[in-house]
């Protein structure tokens, strides 16, 4: 769930940086690695909400101004959960499946019962899959520019790609993304698939209506009555694609990205946040293949082209030459990424008993990473260029 922008302080914010928050989603387990309920680890601070299955807790943070507020917000309330996890046998998994596993039960919701009868059998796959939201606060005029650079920016998931396996299969190297974009919705592609780039507000609530309409005769197919279906679901809550203009937040969100260690969130959510800000100071415009964020201009690739980077993205991650000089030239310090994805598929593909073991092994690194603190964007504060003296890259913020 999204956190709306303080009402007080809404129209306070000009001429400061752009506020973002982040939902982070972990699995829970017990000492031996089997997925669990959270229980009263929901309690344990501010910010943690049960999600759609059980053994899934998301922590998410207030709108903050600065990396270093959104750290230790993130990483405070990451703690207090972990406090209270240890005390009651509980760990968190920071991986974007359980990596292999068998079903894993619903909490009792009519949401979640009424997309379970319109997806049918494909809806097991969404059951499987844990992600980070990045919510940019709009900039009044400026929200479209705000979405077509988020869109662009989609093949930044590779960077904190956290597991391979679906069920001990190896799918793709960001199996999350594969499992939620490319078959839960298959049936219904537009619900879950990025969409093109938009050129105003208008194109956009036309975009979403039209899903909203398929959506709702889909669900009257599946034996619900259109009025009921309508009760639970407002247009905006039927598009799962991975970018959207969420206008009751005043935010545009950024859904791409698997769960992964806290240290990661918070320097992937730097890095949005100061392009996005970047492309709003400078405007931006959509040509060609490649793409570039430098200190005076933004260029978004072709929508065509940025689906070949998506794609690699998602099958190959980080190893793709393509996708890790897209990232270059869209303003990422790419080699400050150490994704989970390839470790583990350099494992081999697991049975359940070794996925429980796996769990437990990257528990541990969760715990490990919240110990040692998350460092600064760039480490010595200042920004890292790439060999074009012209690129853009955003400071620690």
């Amino acid at each position: 769930m999204a956190v709306p922008l303080d009402t007080e302080t809404e129209s306070t914010n000009e001429g400061g940086l752009i506020r973002r928050s982040v939902e982070v989603e972990y699995w829970v387990i017990d000492e031996r690695g089997q997925l669990t309920e959270p229980g009263d680890l929901l309690e344990a601070s501010p910010g943690v909400e049960g999600e759609f299955v059980a053994p899934l807790l998301e922590i998410k943070t207030t709108p903050c101004e600065s990396t270093d507020e959104l750290r230790d917000e993130l990483f405070g309330r990451l703690g207090r959960v972990l406090r209270r996890a240890e005390e009651q046998g509980k760990r968190l998994v920071p991986l974007g499946t359980p990596i292999h596993c068998g079903p894993i039960e619903d909490r009792p919701n009519e949401r979640t019962r009424i997309q379970d009868r319109v997806l049918g059998e494909n809806f097991e796959y969404v059951r499987h899959c844990a992600g980070t939201h990045v919510h940019i606060e709009q900039q009044p005029g400026r929200e479209i520019d705000q979405l077509n650079t988020l869109v662009a920016l989609d093949p930044a998931l590779a960077l904190v790609n956290s597991t391979p396996f679906f069920r001990g299969t190896k799918l793709a190297t960001g199996a999350r993304s594969q499992l939620y974009r490319r078959l839960a919705y298959a049936a219904l592609p537009n619900q879950g698939e990025l969409w093109p780039y938009v050129p105003d507000r208008k194109a956009w609530a036309r975009r979403v209506d039209r899903c909203y309409e398929a959506f709702l005769t889909e669900a009257v197919i599946a034996g619900f009555d259109r009025e009921y279906v309508q009760s639970h679901f407002e247009p905006e809550g039927t598009a799962w694609t991975p970018v959207k203009l969420r206008d009751r937040f005043s935010t545009v969100e950024w859904r791409s990205p698997d769960t992964a260690l806290p240290s990661q969130v918070v320097r992937l959510a730097d890095e949005i946040a100061g392009i996005v800000e970047h492309a709003t100071d400078v405007g931006v415009r959509i040509e060609g293949e490649t793409g570039h964020v430098r200190n005076d201009s933004v260029v978004l690739p072709e929508f065509e082209a940025l689906r070949s980077y998506v794609d690699a993205a998602i099958r190959d991650g980080l190893s793709s030459g393509s996708v890790r000089s897209y990232l270059g030239r869209m303003g990422f310090d790419v080699s400050a990424y150490d994704p989970l994805s390839p470790e583990l598929a350099a494992m081999g593909e697991p049975t359940r008993s070794e996925a429980r073991a796996l769990r437990l092994r990257y528990a541990d690194r969760l715990e490990q990473d919240l110990s040692r603190g998350a460092p600064s964007t760039a480490s010595d504060g200042q920004a890292h260029p790439s060999s074009d003296e012209s690129s853009f890259r955003p400071n620690s913020r």
